[in-house]
């Protein structure tokens, strides 16, 4: 793999191309990781995000990259090529362009390219991942988004992270996590969920004798779903030749799906439980799947992450979240296809009705077959395409769909004596009302992901971080010295209900501190509003609404946390198998029938009216 630094014409406009020495034999070897300094000009110094970008020579561009985060090794190349463009023929047209490179994107671009498509990924940050990227400040090592791993086990067919690796040649080494998350829920109700699933029933059960009964009921459900999904093979459900084969082998299993497709957890917990607060719990489970409570959540969506968290189980990736994307970048690279970093995409071209490539902020062009979107719905369908363009099939879905909220994200580094030597990785924070679940600022989500892997953080501390629901609404409108002010007081409020509920004395022994709003997630991660994916207006009809990855606009894709199944690593993973095998088969890569194509996505589309 060779890794291209090539300034255009503005030093701050500077883009990072990956391309593989096969496309365009240049001096270098390996890279091994994304933290790294470049030399370009002798009179300029920058910092940009997380890179430091130094002058040398005029003649070459030497990019180091220093080993970390697991990776080994330090890389420095020397590249003559002035083109912005480095190893791009935008002339030449892909098989798909994806826009972003979030974990769905990259997931879609590495399936994609291992079946043979010439695919470029176009990111408009420096580094990939998304919100399940990184960034490194004083030593620490931060996951940007989510710390509680799925999809890395290695059994079953829903270890699509582990899969996705596999298949372009990487491995991560992880750690198991002995629990997934512990609940700390008003009238001073604690329950730790175990990686084990007799422990978790246990305990669960312990704390409602009463509704034992009701309580392996609803779970046995939840198990009887996550059995045929895990039974299955993941490809696309807008492929007719896939599905109906799949129905063919395992006719019981689909079924069950189609039968709880349009169902919600809530409904299936209330046919066996009766106690207020059992379903509160059953509320606050869902919710960390999904920002919404049990009555909202599809139960396909709760049951694939409350089963899976027992059989795979957690598995934190060591040198943090950010080396999946990082490995699917490398992945994607070494089978031929590129990766374009600070690719700022402003629009979809559109030519007869279909999407044919991209225009980008510096006013280039690039064409491909198909174009995927990373994005949210509301950047693909409400700024990348133009307001005319906009489908009737995308009113309807906002109509039926608003922006889930945002969250407030504090990241800190602390001193280890303040925890207990017993303290879990993950916890659940709701103290005195459960109608405080889904208010702003209600409850509070927090990872200690160095009780795990301590190379995150200096010897002697812990990384902190911290998660609350939060609009962007409540963060506009001020003054830079208000906004600044207001992140400090929200952020002391939580830090100081953290400190009163489970580590006394938290607030001494922070020695970082960074707090981040909707709006930065808005603009590090270009998420409308700062949202993560579609939140349902009323009571849903299950997945019945969500879109899946084709669009009514021809040759464009959607793929991520908007499309179905929704939020959560193992449903962007899956979105992303899915996307890809469309994709496949639309570019000539797999088998497809026009005629059962269009039966089927007629069929879908009219499911979706129902919801």
């Amino acid at each position: 793999m060779v890794f291209s630094y090539a300034p255009t014409t503005t030093t701050y406009n500077s883009q990072f191309f990956f391309t593989h020495p096969k496309k365009k034999p240049q001096l270098g070897t390996t890279l091994n990781s994304l933290d790294f300094k470049c030399s370009n000009k002798p009179t300029t110094n920058f910092k940009f995000g997380f890179f430091n970008f130094r002058p040398r020579s005029e003649k070459h561009k030497i990019l180091r990259a220093p080993s970390k985060l697991g990776f080994k090794g330090d890389v420095e190349r020397v590249l003559e090529s002035d083109d912005g463009f480095a190893g791009v023929d935008i002339k030449s047209n892909y098989d798909a362009i994806v826009i972003g490179s979030g974990i769905g994107g990259l997931v879609a671009a590495t399936q994609l390219a291992v079946k043979g498509a010439r695919v470029l990924v176009l990111e408009k940050y420096v580094i990939p991942g998304g919100s399940s990227g990184f960034y490194q400040r004083d030593g620490y090592t931060f996951d940007v988004g989510s710390s509680v791993m799925f999809g890395f086990s290695d059994k079953g067919n829903l270890n699509l992270i582990t899969q996705a690796l596999a298949a372009v040649g990487c491995k991560m080494e992880v750690i198991p996590d002995p629990s997934t998350v512990h609940f700390h829920l008003p009238n001073n109700l604690s329950v730790r969920v175990h990686r084990e699933y007799s422990e978790f029933i246990a305990e669960l059960t312990s704390k409602f004798p009463h509704e034992k009964e009701g309580i392996l009921k609803f779970y046995s459900e939840c198990w009887k779903i996550f059995n045929a999904l895990n039974s299955l093979e993941l490809k696309s459900l807008e492929e007719p030749i896939y599905l109906f084969g799949q129905f063919f082998k395992k006719p019981l299993e689909c079924s069950t799906l189609a039968y709880y497709l349009p169902q919600n957890a809530g409904d299936i917990a209330r046919k066996f439980i009766k106690d207020p607060e059992v379903l509160s719990f059953i509320d606050a489970e869902c919710f960390i799947v999904s920002t919404v409570n049990a009555l909202q959540t599809p139960m396909i969506n709760a049951s694939m992450v409350l089963c899976d968290r027992h059989f795979g189980g957690i598995n934190y990736p060591v040198g943090g979240v950010g080396g999946i994307a990082k490995s699917l970048a490398k992945g994607l690279v070494d089978q031929g296809s590129e990766i374009l970093y600070k690719a700022n995409v402003t629009s979809i071209i559109i030519n007869q009705r279909k999407a044919v490539g991209v225009k980008l902020s510096d006013g280039r062009e690039l064409f491909a077959k198909t174009i995927i979107s990373n994005a949210t719905r509301w950047d693909t369908f409400g700024k990348l395409l133009k307001k005319e363009d906009l489908p009737k099939e995308e009113e309807n879905f906002q109509k039926v769909y608003v922006k889930a909220p945002s969250f407030l994200s504090i990241h800190m580094g602390v001193k280890a004596e303040i925890l207990p030597p017993d303290t879990d990785c993950h916890h659940f924070v709701l103290e005195d009302d459960w109608t405080n679940l889904e208010a702003p600022y209600g409850s509070i989500f927090l990872s200690i992901p160095t009780i795990l892997d301590s190379s995150l953080a200096p010897e002697g501390h812990h990384i902190l971080h911290i998660f609350t629901t939060s609009s962007i609404e409540d963060w506009q409108g001020l003054s830079q010295k208000d906004y600044e002010a207001k992140k400090e007081l929200v952020a002391d409020k939580i830090i100081s209900r953290l400190e009163n509920k489970l580590f006394s004395g938290l607030k001494s022994s922070v020695v970082f501190k960074e707090v981040g709003t909707p709006k930065t997630h808005r603009r590090y991660l270009a998420r409308d509003s700062g949202t993560y994916g579609p939140m349902p207006r009323s009571t849903p009809k299950g997945l019945l609404g969500m879109p899946f990855n084709t669009t009514a606009v021809d040759g464009l894709y959607c793929v991520g946390d908007s499309c179905f199944p929704g939020q959560g690593v193992i449903a962007v993973a899956f979105s992303g198998v899915m996307c890809a095998h469309r994709v496949a088969a639309d570019v000539g890569l797999e088998k497809k029938s026009p005629v059962m194509d269009a039966a089927l996505l007629r069929v879908l589309r009219w499911l979706r009216t129902l919801a």
